[in-house]
């Protein structure tokens, strides 16, 4: 049985991967080692060397990053270390004891310039990220695909009922105010954390399964998100019409959002919020034609219908 090290197993990403392997789809197959800071840190190259050595795992999931990407901007040596310097630690390790590696990377590694027609960014467009966040997790990327043993898949707008996210933040704040003011003059896919997981254990399994000479034609960079558009002002009034806003909700963790009966969404312009960061925006492409050419891997659906299986 291959064991595969997760990294960053208490945010979203890792929280779904967890949830696959309780639903015991790769049982028999795959042991999961479910790792976070306290067990592993890998800004620490001679403890992330010392530990893959000694698991000696068949793959390591990257799911770890530093993703405040507006504290970022005062907080660059942290970004650095965990979306750069990290990943050049486990690509070493893996280098050495012989694993593939996947990292999980985002659509601000683009200015988030391109018109919002619903044409999606490709694999093969020039990078140009304009914030640390995006500039640390290019950097990442790039120390990942130097390995070659490595998929990397950028995503987007990521949300799950775990960690923390745009969809939590709205219901916080639809249970304080009676209005919300959401941007809306930015595009994008929100995509769930749960589809992302699953498009990666497929990917991991038709690699496995894949004969020994045509796995190297497999590795590389690919996107993965939901399929669709929106704003970030009509991605919180999609929760606001499905009664996000207006009802009490019960979570996963047995919380419960009392949110307010009259909050109302109302659209504002990016030069209305300021901000230090740009990038991101547009999509990175739920039918990226080289990911579903590789490994037969799609978006699994529209945003606007996964959106209700995160609640």
């Amino acid at each position: 049985m291959k064991k595969i090290v997760v990294t960053g197993s208490n945010g979203q990403l890792g929280n779904e991967l967890r949830d696959i392997d309780r639903g015991g789809r790769y049982a028999g197959r795959y042991a999961f080692l479910f790792t976070d800071v306290a067990e592993l840190d890998i800004t620490n190259r001679e403890a992330v060397r010392r530990f893959v050595a000694a698991e000696q795992p068949a793959w390591i999931i990257n799911a770890a990053a530093y993703t405040a990407v507006d504290k970022a901007e005062g907080d660059e040596n942290l970004a650095e270390r965990l979306n750069a310097d990290a990943v050049a630690y486990l690509a070493e390790a893996a280098r050495e004891a012989g694993a593939n590696l996947v990292q999980v990377s985002t659509d601000y590694v683009f200015d988030g310039r391109k018109p919002a027609d619903g044409h999606a960014w490709t694999e093969e467009e020039p990078t140009a990220p304009q914030s640390v966040y995006g500039r640390t997790k290019r950097r990442g990327e790039e120390y990942a695909l130097a390995y070659g043993r490595s998929l990397v898949v950028r995503t987007a707008w990521l949300y799950s009922t775990y960690g923390n996210n745009f969809v939590k933040t709205m219901l916080r704040l639809g249970a304080e105010r009676s209005e919300l003011g959401v941007v809306n003059d930015q595009w994008g896919t929100p995509t769930y954390a749960a589809d992302l997981a699953a498009a990666l254990m497929r990917m991991v399994e038709v690699a496995d399964e894949a004969p020994d000479g045509q796995k190297e034609a497999l590795y590389g960079l690919y996107h993965y998100t939901d399929e669709g558009m929106t704003t970030w002002c009509d991605f919180a009034r999609n929760h606001a019409s499905r009664g996000a806003f207006l009802h009490r909700e019960r979570h996963h963790d047995g919380r419960v959002w009392s949110c307010g009966s009259a909050t109302r969404v109302v659209g504002t312009l990016e030069t209305e919020n300021p901000r230090d960061v740009r990038g991101g925006g547009a999509r990175v492409g739920g039918e990226s034609e080289a990911l579903y050419r590789a490994v037969g891997v799609g978006a699994v659906g529209e945003w606007n219908e996964t959106v209700g299986r995160s609640d």
